[in-house]
């Protein structure tokens, strides 16, 4: 495992791609509504990154046709945008990279289209609750099972279930780099966290079981039992004290 520790110079870049994720977020949950198809949103992703003067990390990577993932109801991550019309009620998860002066930032929200049910609302509350307690963890000196750890018993505490076979990762140059950061782990396992590491961390909760599969387009994730899933995801630097939140809406 080769984990690339970043300089002041590379995080400060990174910041600059976050701040682009962002800004496309931020866009992005102001614009989805109901009746919206959901290729209008990677249209929208495009326009704003290109306003930032950012690529997207997306768009090609392995073969994906988009600038956006946006997955809808029970789809966990890896929606591709399309003809699919968004309906009053949905939840919308948005996930987005951004690549400026060859560095990477990725950040996921899941926001709901009008109004949602009481089960949706909460599980959204609990997924960004869980990111938060994920990012308290990633101290200099703590170890990547304390992140994991931190965001299995927030999420089970609160009887809802973590994706176990899609992780949050290291990035930087790459969008995908070491480590692989799971969602459920034990405390004082795993990597060392230094100062300098450049982490995405992104729960995935879903209010029934854990399990998930893969849609005939060999991208889109689901629920393996149909039930709802919300995904919050942020790109943070490791430092001394806080974690930086490099992609902070």
């Amino acid at each position: 495992m080769s984990i690339i520790i970043k300089s002041q110079n590379e995080i400060a870049i990174m910041r600059q791609a976050g701040k682009a994720v962002s800004r496309v977020l931020q866009r992005l949950a102001r614009e989805v509504r109901p009746g919206m198809k959901t290729q209008e949103l990677d249209i929208i992703c495009e326009e704003e990154l290109a306003r930032c003067g950012a690529k997207a990390s997306f768009k090609g990577y392995r073969g994906f046709p988009a600038s956006v993932c946006v997955s809808i109801n029970d789809e966990v991550v890896h929606g591709i945008p399309g003809t699919r019309v968004i309906c009053e009620g949905d939840i919308v998860s948005l996930d987005v990279g951004a690549i400026v002066d060859g560095f990477q930032g990725d950040a996921a929200i899941t926001v709901g289209v009008g109004e949602t049910s009481p089960l949706a609302r909460e599980l959204m509350a609990v997924t960004q609750g869980a990111l938060a307690a994920g990012i308290a963890a990633a101290r200099a000196g703590s170890h990547l099972g304390d992140v994991s750890a931190a965001i299995q018993q927030y999420v089970e505490s609160r009887g809802f279930s973590v994706v176990r076979e899609y992780t949050g990762h290291g990035i930087g140059r790459e969008m995908h780099e070491e480590p692989q950061i799971p969602n459920v782990g034990v405390p004082g396992e795993g990597v060392l966290l230094r100062k300098g590491m450049t982490l995405a961390i992104e729960p995935m909760v879903n209010a029934g079981g854990w399990a998930t599969r893969v849609c005939g387009d060999h991208w889109t994730v689901v629920t393996a039992d149909g039930s709802l899933s919300a995904h919050f995801e942020h790109t943070i630097a490791v430092t001394d004290g806080e974690p930086e939140i490099l992609t902070a809406i």
